[in-house]
């Protein structure tokens, strides 16, 4: 026993712990304020049926993320500087561009989830949407890294109570095992639209930025890679997880009853007739905690991208006087998206749509540059993509390029 156990020794569990975090807070931002509602409305409104789409979906994130931490370990550089360094300044300004446009309207949806969980514990719009942005901001340049990722961590362990909503709800363990293993496809336009938006809820571009930017300002040497690894499956694991029992007490609930819901704070409402009043204010609170850090990491990510891309200084362990463009970046986009929310002359659902279809269209086009970047034998060297890696990557890349453009292209009518 001694033998089997005794490399674990306190210093090499240090080691490892200081490894962990940030593929388990990129993983469970995935779960925020959109990524609830999606989860919330697949389950409502298909029931079971599309749990297998859920775990094709953490595949996929896994297999990218591990790609992102990889590329960041072995660079040292964040994916914007690796595109303005590989593929020019115009490349990387237009993905800059749309990323900070899309991220906007991201925000704004966090802000949205916040206000619409708050509501229902009789909150008003406004005072929500102020005393939000205001500590979102504050605290970002007062932490340092460390104290970031550890409140970040703190704040990941707060989705479990989604967990007990979802035992609460007493599903069908057995139909929910079923559907996570066999696929079930019904051929009908909601059915592959809310295909379509469990995938790209859970893989986004943002995503890829933050994953590689956040390992960067890390620090983390090739000696923590495979620990970085475990952090991103694990990451990746969780995601999927939450999202399995926010599907199974939507579907348990609102699915099985007949009811119809049109948003997330509708659904934790609807809960509680049929898994009591501690179910629906869990899955309110969860809604809550989704939107807090979402607001936190989406600018964040806006901020480190852009930075990078431009070559200014970046990363919350610099002061707002060393990173000064870094901070503003924060600022404006914490900004601009309570503007949208607060004033009630704004569209707020056709931004959404907007963002969402930004997204759609920029992804394929990151993941490419991505992919290029991850088998370039100079950059990467012997932790290039080669083998069985690469061809997963490229069906993952290939799939989700035409999962993408599907979802963009279904945004066009609100156009007309």
């Amino acid at each position: 026993m001694q033998r089997l156990f005794g490399r674990f020794n306190k210093p090499y569990l240090l080691f490892i712990l200081a490894t962990l975090g940030p593929g388990l807070i990129a993983g469970f931002v995935d779960n925020d304020a959109p990524g609830i509602a999606t989860y919330s409305l697949a389950g409502a409104h298909f029931g079971y049926s599309l749990l297998w789409v859920l775990l094709v979906a953490v595949f996929e994130l896994a297999l990218l993320q591990e790609l992102g931490i990889r590329m960041g370990i072995v660079t040292g550089k964040g994916l914007a500087s690796l595109i303005r360094e590989n593929f020019g300044l115009r490349w990387a300004a237009l993905a800059m561009v749309v990323l900070f446009i899309a991220n906007i309207g991201t925000v704004a949806g966090e802000l949205a989830g916040l206000a619409a969980a708050l509501h229902i514990f009789h909150i008003p719009v406004l005072i929500t949407v102020t005393a939000a942005a205001i500590i979102i901001f504050w605290l970002l340049t007062r932490f340092n890294f460390r104290k970031a990722e550890t409140l970040f961590l703190l704040i990941s362990f707060i989705y479990f109570v989604y967990v007990i909503s979802g035992i609460k709800a007493h599903p069908d363990w057995l139909l929910a095992a079923k559907n996570t293993f066999v696929p079930s496809i019904q051929i009908s336009k909601p059915f592959l639209f809310t295909t379509i938006a469990l995938v790209g809820t859970t893989v986004t571009p943002w995503g890829q930025f933050l994953i590689q930017s956040f390992m960067v300002d890390k620090r983390l040497g090739l000696e923590h890679l495979k620990y970085a690894r475990l952090d991103v499956f694990l990451g990746s694991f969780f995601v999927g997880f939450i999202a399995f029992f926010i599907m199974v007490a939507t579907a348990a609930t609102i699915w099985a009853h007949g009811l119809h819901v049109e948003t997330v704070a509708d659904a934790a409402v609807a809960l509680r007739p049929f898994a009591g009043s501690l179910a629906s204010n869990l899955f309110a609170i969860g809604l809550l905690n989704a939107s807090l850090f979402g607001l936190a990491i989406i600018p964040l990510s806006t901020a480190y991208v852009i930075s990078e891309g431009f070559g200014w200084e970046s990363g919350i362990n610099k002061s707002f006087r060393e990173a000064r463009e870094f901070y503003l970046l924060i600022a404006i986009s914490i900004a601009v998206g309570a503007a949208i929310v607060a004033f009630p002359h704004f569209n707020l659902l056709s931004i959404l749509f907007v963002s969402q279809a930004l997204n759609g269209l920029l992804l394929p086009v990151i993941l490419i540059f991505v992919l290029i970047l991850a088998t370039n034998e100079e950059i990467m060297g012997e932790y290039r993509n080669r083998g069985w890696v690469n061809v997963l990557t490229i069906l993952t890349v290939a799939s989700l390029s035409i999962l993408s453009l599907l979802t963009a292209f279904s945004f066009l009518p609100i156009f007309k």
